[in-house]
């Protein structure tokens, strides 16, 4: 029996703003023959494919849920259907699958189980911070979180300081939303002043903006970034 394929579906990266603008046209077109799921929320999932306009029954899709709780023995269950000849679908929350997201389990199980996987266009968060922060994007490593910890973070801030002074490698992180403003003032304090920061704060979304300067030049800014999705980069 031929296999099914998985496609990887980027998902709008906030709840505002118009569907055609970040979603491709392809991209529903392979939705739509689509009935199989693999989500991390099956109610944001729904949610998602309303707003698109999935032409199928959304209470007749088949979800298959991956999320921190899914245990990693199991995790290749989630493809049964595709190993049955299913084509599937991996939608992560937000943004683009695998990327920062439980779904490169998934994904990493489909290649060893040969089948067949196809990545679609779509937004990301990351990929767009670096494409405005005009740092180096020949160089660049994406860290996730940094530690929580107040002198844990210090320790990590000035360890990327020096990353970038030394090799001029952009370094990317992401922080909890309602952190934000900690995070600023944790940059501003530990990271050498001669460096540039980039935020970009609420990418896609109305009144989305994405601002690079010296981080000595950030001391004196004001910026409305408590509980609005970030992303930070380091660079020069």
């Amino acid at each position: 029996m031929q296999k099914g394929k998985l496609y990887l579906i980027p998902v709008f990266l906030g709840d505002e703003g118009k569907a055609e603008e970040v979603f491709p046209a392809h991209n529903l077109d392979i939705l739509n023959r689509l009935n199989c799921f693999i989500v991390e929320n099956d109610k944001l999932a729904r949610r998602f494919l309303k707003r698109v306009g999935y032409a199928r029954p959304i209470q007749e899709t088949e979800m298959e849920m991956l999320n921190e709780h899914t245990q990693k023995n199991d995790v290749m269950e989630l493809l049964q259907p595709a190993l049955g000849g299913c084509d599937m679908g991996l939608l992560s929350d937000a943004g683009c699958p695998g990327v920062a997201d439980p779904g490169a389990a998934v994904v990493q199980w489909a290649h060893d189980l040969g089948i067949h996987v196809i990545p679609l266009v779509g937004p990301s968060s990351i990929l767009m911070s670096l494409m405005a922060s005009g740092m180096n994007g020949q160089q660049f490593a994406f860290l996730g979180y940094i530690p929580v910890d107040k002198s844990e973070r210090q320790v990590r801030l000035r360890e990327l300081s020096a990353t970038v002074l030394k090799t001029n490698q952009t370094q990317i992180f992401i922080e909890t939303p309602y952190r934000n403003v900690q995070i600023l003032e944790e940059i501003i304090k530990s990271c050498n002043g001669g460096l540039r920061l980039c935020i970009a704060c609420n990418l896609t979304q109305p009144g989305g903006w994405v601002r690079a300067m010296a981080i000595s030049t950030w001391k004196n800014q004001k910026v409305d970034i408590h509980k609005k999705p970030c992303v930070f980069l380091l660079g020069k």
